[in-house]
């Protein structure tokens, strides 16, 4: 978990002092119509976030296997009008939620890391997996479709 826990302080760190290089036109620039700008990515990171938040925890101490409840990416992105919102309330939203998830991570027992958690179509996962892949899926966005 140690290292999980640097590489997220080291985004904590990174990501708004990138996003503060960029003018506002350039992060609401969609690629693509039907394609997130760079802070409807960051917003759903932030949705990541704050879903995820809620699975680190309740795993923690609900029946086991702790069944995951997907969302609609889409239509949280949509609904929270990232497209509309001052970057600057983005990346305060994703620093604050993401410092959270640190300090949770820092104080997951080891043994409760084990803890399973069904994600559907009989795919059993655990703990320390649902974090490896919070950070992996958030660097996959940030490396190769934000700081490209």
């Amino acid at each position: 978990m140690q290292n999980i826990i640097e590489r997220l302080n080291q985004w904590i760190i990174k990501v708004p002092e990138e996003f503060n290089q960029m003018s506002e036109a350039d992060v609401s620039k969609r690629p693509l119509p039907n394609k997130w700008s760079k802070k409807e990515i960051l917003g759903h990171l932030c949705d990541s976030a704050i879903n995820n938040l809620e699975r680190f925890i309740k795993i923690q101490y609900e029946k086991l296997p702790f069944v995951l409840s997907p969302y609609n990416q889409d239509q949280w992105v949509e609904l929270q009008n990232y497209q509309d919102t001052p970057i600057e309330e983005i990346i305060d939203l994703w620093t604050s939620l993401n410092k959270q998830i640190v300090k949770v991570i820092e104080k997951v027992p080891c043994e409760k890391l084990a803890y399973q958690c069904d994600l559907g179509n009989q795919q059993i996962k655990n703990l320390e997996w649902l974090i490896q892949d919070y950070l992996e899926h958030m660097e996959h966005h940030l490396k190769g479709q934000i700081f490209k």
